[in-house]
């Protein structure tokens, strides 16, 4: 449980300035290449809610960190020969 609240504690710290800034982002638009040129805070964002997305259509409700940041370094590496690539296609193709 304090698990839980330490991670929805600190997805609301990197969500409230966006929000203040009113930023809506597609997931669905961004590419390797934009990921890659993201700084590390919002790279770490990204992999986490495209994990949490991807385990949701699985029915899991749990979040194995040991695969988030296996996925981060994956898909970074990934990314980095296919900037135009969009990058819930990469994450759907080589993470688990």
């Amino acid at each position: 449980m304090k698990t839980k609240l330490i991670l929805a504690a600190a997805m609301f710290a990197f969500a409230a300035p966006a929000a203040k800034a009113q930023v809506v982002i597609d997931m669905n638009l961004i590419t390797c290449g934009q990921y890659l040129k993201a700084e590390e805070p919002d790279k770490v964002l990204i992999s986490s809610w495209m994990s949490g997305y991807f385990m949701s259509g699985k029915n899991l409700t749990t979040i194995d960190m040991r695969y988030v940041k296996r996925n981060h370094e994956v898909i970074g590496k990934y990314c980095k020969g296919h900037k135009d690539a969009k990058l819930m296609d990469v994450v759907a193709k080589h993470g688990k």
